[in-house]
């Protein structure tokens, strides 16, 4: 079970790198990026923090993923995209979702996902998963508000799409924590 749940994250930081090299790589060079990647970075990194690895040994601390998952699928994506260039189309074309509608759905799913994530990392119900949780969910509504805010100063009016970004940059700033 515990392994199950670990390749859970693995999947999730894999899913992270995919939205950095979005119209910049082919799905076949993804895939064989995504087997490499995984096998030469992100297992050693995991072990070393979650695993009893040096890091763990040093006091290194990772509840759910700051460091094993965003920090590392956040240096991979950036590395990434930094030697594979511009997106196709980048400055002349629209990249707006296609359909807002399952851009909020998604977006849902993640905040639902994300409990079960940063919750389940307690490995077990009790006081530690409600108060992950809890912080969980107030991180995204806070993140969700304060997006809606800075639109209305910015824009002058808040958008939906800004609403799902706020929620879910709220889902990753929490995280860590």
């Amino acid at each position: 079970l515990y392994m199950f749940y670990q390749m859970t994250f693995a999947i999730i930081t894999v899913a992270l790198v995919a939205g950095a090299v979005a119209d910049r790589m082919r799905f076949s060079a993804f895939l064989w990026f995504t087997a490499g990647w995984l096998i030469l970075v992100y297992v050693p990194i995991a072990h070393w923090v979650w695993g009893g690895g040096f890091l763990a040994r040093a006091g290194i601390l990772d509840f759910a993923g700051g460091t094993v998952v965003h920090l590392n699928a956040g240096i991979a994506g950036l590395v990434a995209a930094c030697v594979l260039g511009k997106r196709y189309g980048y400055g002349t074309d629209n990249f707006a979702p296609y359909d807002l509608s399952l851009a909020v759905i998604g977006t849902g799913l993640l905040w639902v996902g994300w409990l079960g994530f940063n919750g389940g990392s307690a490995y077990g119900a009790g006081p530690l998963a409600a108060s992950a949780m809890i912080n969980t969910q107030v991180a995204a509504a806070t993140g969700l508000l304060g997006w809606l805010v800075a639109e209305r100063i910015r824009y002058g009016k808040p958008t939906t799409l800004g609403a799902a970004s706020g929620a879910v940059a709220g889902l990753v700033a929490i995280t860590p924590g």
